[in-house]
């Protein structure tokens, strides 16, 4: 069995004192890759480490997280771009628009999001998109796209089975993490509507730990409750979950795989 972590920051602080053990542990539990998304210049240097480390387990992406989208994003964004040009990532990312806390840089969240949409159009490569409070937002965005939409996925999807339908549509996956194994959350129904082919999972380590391991720090070993969840609540075997959604994670990222 093979599983795929397609969303971790475990080259942030929070694993300083222990990410050699944390990448070990992910393999032990059949997490084969684990996608690295950036977010802003500050964090790209320890990802790229991490990426040159391990360059067959973290595959490196490159993006402007909307929440560090300031008054300086326009520096941000060339530094993103001489960033590409000088090695293979697999992904944009993670960008899009994040409302939550505040609508200060809606404007220039916009901006730096469509720019990023057109870098994955420029280098082929599959957009992962941020999508907190701005749902309505990011779909007004990508109908510009309509006639070239880029591949990707909505990181941590947010919405109900309407609003899945519609990122389906599109042509987009969705990112399933810990929320999934929240008693009574929402995401439980919905992935018993939605079909195995438009999901893929992700972790965002060190956030949104899936139970039994909740108020912990997230790590990419954890993958495989986030997939167990999914077996349960589809009561389908768990190597099913970890196959199809696998074979989704390495079509969007076209990752090519090896054996042990």
């Amino acid at each position: 069995m093979i599983l795929i972590d397609t969303h971790s920051h475990i080259y942030l602080d929070d694993f300083n004192d222990d990410r050699d053990a944390v990448v070990k542990e992910a393999l032990a539990n059949d997490v084969r890759y684990i996608l690295l998304p950036n977010i802003d210049s500050e964090t790209s240097e320890s990802l790229l480490q991490l990426a040159s480390q391990y360059p067959d387990i973290c595959l490196p992406m490159m993006g402007l997280h909307p929440t560090s989208v300031k008054e300086n994003f326009h520096d941000e964004l060339l530094l993103l771009e001489e960033t590409l040009k000088k090695q293979k990532f697999y992904a944009i990312g993670e960008t899009g628009m994040d409302l939550y806390w505040d609508n200060t840089f809606i404007h220039q969240q916009e901006v730096a999001f469509r720019r990023q949409l057109d870098l994955s159009l420029e280098y082929d490569l599959p957009i992962v998109i941020h999508c907190r409070k701005s749902f309505d937002e990011i779909i007004h965005v990508l109908q510009d796209y309509k006639n070239k939409m880029p591949r990707g996925v909505f990181h941590c999807f947010p919405g109900g089975l309407q609003q899945a339908e519609k990122v389906i549509e599109m042509g987009f996956y969705l990112g399933i993490g810990g929320v999934v194994s929240y008693k009574n959350s929402s995401m439980q129904k919905l992935i018993a509507d939605i079909d195995l082919k438009n999901i893929i999972l992700e972790t965002d380590a060190p956030f949104l730990t899936p139970v039994p391991h909740r108020g912990k720090r997230n790590q990419s070993a954890y993958i495989l409750h986030i997939a167990e969840t999914i077996s349960q609540l589809k009561d389908i075997p768990l190597e099913e979950v970890a196959a199809q959604t696998t074979q989704n994670a390495i079509e969007l990222f076209k990752i090519q795989t090896h054996a042990k």
